[in-house]
């Protein structure tokens, strides 16, 4: 949950007349993604966000699912995705399940002619090339490397890119992306332990308000399918808004390691939680500091999750042949570890220049013709001496 945040105009007390200088009342909407049971935010528009004036035909754009089952280690080259023009168009899931799917893109252009609203997921995109400016209802929140871009469903948005060249891992998440639960107070704030804070959190700025009719449209993914819907108003019409359901940015830059005399777990890396599934950051840190420590991580079994591991940059000293953007997904019932060789050679290191990002997920991935068509061939053989 991001903390209390208020742009704009907004009336001393909630649902009551808000006026116009012409006497009309602005349009209230609250907006949550758990109806009206958990964190909110009430938006004050120019003109009802309601008034559709036509549809499209709707587009069918499910992931084409390559393999349900299977129980081997895979390797994915994630930048040997092509990239595309369009933001949607660009978008390729990989690895998919219930509760979330794991997509990368490579979109060479800003949205400028629609809209973009997914009415399923919360969307985290992590952007490892490029940098622009996130627009949304709530106002902008500019991007650039190593960001980390949460948005929550139903938010209507437009990335404006300010090169051609971008890299975007995104996670469409079936349930709200939380700050990890072990991290806040009993009344939400972030506490001592946890390796960011509210400072840390970039909450949008700059509020546009648009006060134009014509037809704008608005591409809207709901089950799969992706609708084009045309409304009478700029749906960044709002005056002023407050609340605690909006999107913001937070950098892997600025989430601070924790460290010990010998090897953390995992958990440690813990950044953001969901249903069924994390997402961890590993950042630059220093090494264990035990005289007999091992930095390399220790084999361990999967068998409650499968893990993704999104190379970023840097050195990674418990695989080999790492490049950019490659994706390596370990599943659970086997177990994992560092290759041949990785463990003694880790021995004396004092630190590592590692970035990357995981996402554990509790129920089975399934892969993608995409994930196919990216895969590193021998990847689960790999560590035969």
């Amino acid at each position: 949950m991001p903390h209390y945040h208020t742009l704009g105009k907004i009336p001393h007390k909630r649902h009551t007349q808000f006026r116009k200088p012409d006497g009309s009342l602005y349009a209230e909407q609250l907006f949550s993604t758990e109806g009206f049971s958990n964190d909110y935010s009430l938006l004050y528009h120019n003109y009802p966000p309601t008034q559709i004036i036509k549809t499209d035909t709707p587009q069918n754009v499910q992931p084409v699912i390559a393999e349900e089952k299977m129980l081997q280690h895979r390797s994915f080259e994630g930048f040997n995705i092509k990239p595309e023009k369009d933001f949607l168009l660009s978008r390729k899931p990989v690895l998919v399940n219930s509760d979330c799917h794991i997509v990368l893109a490579a979109p060479q252009q800003s949205m400028g002619s629609y809209f973009y609203k997914n009415a399923d997921a919360d969307e985290m995109i992590f952007v490892h090339e490029g940098s622009g400016v996130l627009k949304t209802m709530y106002g902008e929140i500019d991007f650039g490397y190593g960001d980390y871009l949460v948005i929550p469903r139903g938010s209507i948005y437009q990335v404006h890119f300010a090169t051609e060249n971008n890299r975007l891992l995104i996670v469409e998440s079936f349930s709200p992306i939380r700050y990890p639960k072990k991290y806040l107070s009993k009344y939400g704030q972030l506490l001592e332990h946890s390796p960011y804070c509210e400072r840390d959190i970039r909450t949008p700025k700059n509020l546009q308000t648009h006060d134009e009719t014509d037809d704008f449209l608005i591409k809207t993914k709901k089950k799969g399918m992706l609708y084009g819907i045309h409304y009478a108003n700029h749906p960044f019409d709002v005056v002023g808004w407050d609340g605690c359901c909006y999107p913001y940015a937070f950098s892997i830059h600025d989430f601070e390691p924790i460290t010990g005399r010998v090897h953390q777990p995992p958990p440690v890396h813990l950044t953001f939680e969901a249903n069924n599934f994390v997402v961890c950051s590993f950042v630059p840190r220093l090494f264990d500091y035990h005289p007999d420590s091992i930095p390399a991580p220790y084999n361990h079994s999967n068998i409650d999750s499968d893990e993704v591991l999104y190379y970023v940059d840097g050195d990674f000293m418990s695989r080999k042949h790492v490049t950019r953007g490659m994706i390596n997904l370990h599943p659970a019932g086997i177990p994992h570890g560092p290759h041949p060789g990785a463990v003694l050679k880790s021995i004396g290191a004092k630190q590592t220049n590692e970035l990357a990002v995981m996402i554990d997920t509790f129920h089975p991935l399934q892969l993608t013709t995409t994930a196919l068509e990216i895969e590193n061939d021998g990847y689960v053989m790999s560590w035969a001496e």
